[in-house]
């Protein structure tokens, strides 16, 4: 039988403060629907659906809001029927990165890093509506940039999620192949998450 998550795991997700922008979601379903096809959808749908969320694809409104659990049960669920290891997982934040709609938008805005890094608080309050993300060190020269993501919990799925997120969005800015690792997590009994990006 198909690991799956529980209805408690689901109810505990769904129990979490905060929103999430619809692009976050559907670029989860587009990733499915690329990997996986239409039967890989249709079976993550028919999961959240028996959880207690009905979920379809073709009503998903890229700049609604919906629960940030959501967002977290479905990463679960599409790791454990797919059986997606981290890289993978990793693959599936960059994939979101690159089809988003905000992200489109505010990269045709973004001629240099020093303005993504002034905006960095803004974009993550364009997607959720829990959660500040900045950057703490921000070094041209030795090229390496340091964000903090503060009061933000979901689960540490997500952490994998943006370690693919975090550095193609960085990649789409510089041109250049970006490596980030995850330095400080709230899972591992830190205060906040921290990631270092490299280029």
């Amino acid at each position: 039988m198909e690991q799956t998550i529980s209805e408690e795991e689901f109810n505990n997700l769904m129990k979490i403060e905060g929103e999430v922008r619809g692009t976050a979601i559907k670029g989860e379903m587009d990733f499915i629907l690329k990997e996986k096809g239409k039967e890989g959808l249709k079976k993550l749908a028919d999961i959240i659906t028996k959880l207690g969320y009905p979920l379809k694809y073709r009503e998903i409104k890229p700049m609604g809001f919906y629960p940030l659990g959501l967002y977290g049960s479905m990463q679960l669920v599409i790791k454990r029927i797919f059986n997606f290891d981290n890289k993978k997982i990793q693959e599936m934040g960059a994939f979101e990165s690159k089809i988003s709609l905000i992200m489109r938008l505010f990269m045709k805005y973004f001629v240099s890093l020093e303005r993504m890094v002034k905006e960095v608080p803004r974009i993550w309050r364009t997607y959720f509506s829990v959660g500040n993300l900045k950057v703490v060190e921000f070094n041209k020269k030795e090229k390496y940039i340091i964000t903090r993501l503060e009061n933000f919990r979901l689960h540490p799925i997500q952490c994998q999620v943006l370690l693919g997120y975090f550095p193609s969005v960085m990649q789409m800015i510089i041109g250049n192949e970006v490596s980030c690792e995850e330095t400080k997590c709230v899972f591992r009994g830190d205060d906040y998450h921290e990631f270092l990006m490299k280029w």
